[in-house]
């Protein structure tokens, strides 16, 4: 079974960015919702659910995913960058929907940005709540499982628990190219998942937002054997907590709303994992949000 609990939590070609998310007021702006990718659609998808009524803004920066084997510099001047951006759009506030990200770089930006940000993290307390057999496993990418935040974490909810922490390599690359459940996908998981079965592990955490796309995958690998804790609901949470608190939640609009998808890349997956995650069928426009100059000497990742 999965658990959800909570846990604290270039503009397009001719279009102007006044014209693109213009509001009447701060709080008709879209919430803009940053991953290195696709991951943030679990979170997105987890907003609309609980705020049906909110505009929202995705951002994909899939031309340089993933961040988990970037350094920390460049992935705190990608995150100000976008984030940036995205207040140029009109945006009210910020979620930063992705684990790595949040890990290097939340204080900083909550610091530079003039708008509420929600950061992510990984489901440790659930999990040390969760857990009978006080071991669980915890996949993420190698940047939010070095971090001083996570390693906090850790020590904060989990003193009385084993974490067996693995690294993720290959799954956001697989997840970015739509890949969920292929042969050498459920070989490498199973790589990841069969030492923590052995030591004992009844509970994983899901500590990168790309990883709920291989919820089915990993219940065919594992059974019954481990609970999933997977946080989008509580960051969708947190974040009408922060809207209200600041006074930004959205009036209910005439007609549903459609988020506005844009990507750094072709956006050519973003849509396709748009419609088979969300069941949307929308345009993804490509955006260009140039590297600063001191990351100017970064090399270009794979797009996703």
């Amino acid at each position: 079974m999965t658990l959800k609990q909570d846990v604290p939590a270039s503009t397009p070609t001719g279009v102007s960015p006044a014209a693109a998310c213009a509001a009447a007021s701060p709080a008709d702006g879209p919430v803009g919702v940053f991953d290195s990718g696709l991951g943030g659609l679990s979170v997105l998808r987890a907003v609309r659910a609980q705020m049906p009524d909110e505009p929202l803004l995705y951002v994909a920066d899939s031309r340089y995913a993933p961040y988990g084997e970037r350094d920390n510099a460049f992935i705190v001047e990608r995150t100000l960058a976008i984030g940036e951006w995205l207040m140029s759009q009109g945006a009210k506030a910020l979620v930063v929907a992705c684990n790595t990200a949040t890990a290097e770089s939340i204080a900083l930006v909550r610091e530079r940005l003039a708008i509420p940000v929600v950061g992510v993290e990984p489901g440790i307390k659930p999990a040390a709540t969760h857990s009978q057999t006080r071991v669980a496993g915890v996949l993420a990418t190698q940047v939010t499982l070095r971090s001083e935040r996570f390693q906090a974490l850790v020590a904060r909810h989990g003193a009385d628990c084993r974490f067996i922490c693995q690294p993720g390599h290959g799954l956001v690359e697989a997840i970015e190219r739509c890949d969920v459940d292929s042969p050498p996908l459920r070989e490498l998981l199973t790589r990841y998942l069969e030492p923590m079965l052995a030591a004992g592990a009844d509970t994983l955490v899901l500590g990168c937002t790309h990883y709920p796309f291989l919820d089915a995958t990993i219940r065919d690998i594992v059974g019954e054997r481990l609970t999933l804790i997977d946080t989008s609901i509580a960051i969708a949470r947190q974040l009408e907590r922060v809207l209200d608190t600041h006074g930004l939640r959205a009036r209910p609009p005439a007609s549903a709303l459609l988020p506005r998808f844009c990507s750094t890349s072709d956006g050519a997956h973003l849509r396709e994992l748009a419609a088979r995650l969300l069941g949307l069928d929308a345009a993804v426009e490509r955006i260009d949000i140039p590297l600063r100059p001191s990351t100017q000497h970064e090399p270009e990742a794979a797009c996703g």
